[in-house]
């Protein structure tokens, strides 16, 4: 039954391509809800409930986010709603250093555009899209008034977090290092990411939230990792046109050179904090 009626709605997709007179015509807005878990380590088990409580009321900004997602038929821009820190009052500044910066993707283009800043100075990452091969099912549910179809995906880590960072990166440059030199030729295993995605073929744009796209139907719901995205609200097609644009301003820099950039900041910071100690 859910092989036929998933065979009935890609025809209904099909037909609505070839139906759809121009790309720029059909434009939508969606809107999503991010939530993480807090992964407190070996540690999390010394910590009271209180305590913990507490720590995620401090970190809620970074573990609760919203996004809203512009897209026609062939581009989209994926930015992150400003919200007020829950403690302090204000926006926050350090939990952006290595999170999503504006994204624009151009899917005829296979382009990435997208905006990162670290530490005051402004980046331009431009780069391809990210190449997903999805493996889709059959399997159904719905998702508000839209019908889903499931899709999966088997991602290295590190394509998915070329913007951030994490101090156990830079032990495993040195690592990398003595390979290089031959002191060590055992070989680290790649990191993969299990990525479960939500489509729907009512929405005939192969767009998605964050790195994510390349279905026949609008991404309503991501889960990876500790992260689930899910889509809140849809807005189609409304009177005034929505405003697509490519962010312009930072130097231009590809993701594996952005990565580098950061890494290596981030090395000097920690050599500099231990020249300091002496």
């Amino acid at each position: 039954m859910k092989s036929i009626l998933f065979k009935v709605s890609l025809l209904c997709f099909l037909l609505l391509l070839s139906v759809t007179p121009n790309v720029q015509d059909f434009q939508g807005k969606a809107y999503y809800m991010s939530k993480s878990r807090m992964d407190l380590g070996s540690w999390g088990s010394k910590m009271t409930e209180a305590q913990k409580k507490d720590m995620f009321l401090r970190l809620r900004n970074r573990l609760e986010k919203t996004y809203i997602l512009s897209f026609n038929k062939q581009e989209s821009l994926f930015d992150e709603e400003e919200k007020l820190d829950a403690i302090s009052g204000a926006t926050d500044s350090w939990g952006k250093i290595f999170a999503p910066g504006r994204q624009y993707k151009n899917i005829k283009e296979n382009l990435l555009v997208q905006s990162q800043e670290f530490y005051g100075k402004q980046f331009l990452v431009k780069d391809e899209l990210l190449p997903i091969e999805w493996i889709m099912g059959t399997e159904s549910k719905q998702i508000g008034q839209y019908m889903c179809f499931k899709a999966t995906a088997s991602i290295p880590t590190a394509y998915l977090t070329w913007y951030s960072f994490s101090w156990s990166e830079l032990e495993n440059n040195t690592t990398d290092n003595k390979v290089e030199s031959g002191a060590d030729t055992s070989q680290k295993p790649i990191q993969i990411t299990e990525v479960e995605a939500w489509y729907t073929l009512q929405i005939p744009v192969s767009h998605g939230p964050a790195e994510y796209w390349g279905l026949p139907g609008l991404i309503l719901e991501v889960s990876a990792g500790n992260t689930t995205i899910l889509c809140s609200k849809i807005v189609l097609n409304t009177k005034e046109k929505i405003q697509i644009e490519a962010p312009n301003k930072g130097k231009e820099i590809t993701k594996n050179e952005y990565k580098q950039t950061i890494t290596k900041k981030m090395q000097e910071m920690r050599d500099n904090r231990g020249r300091r100690r002496y």
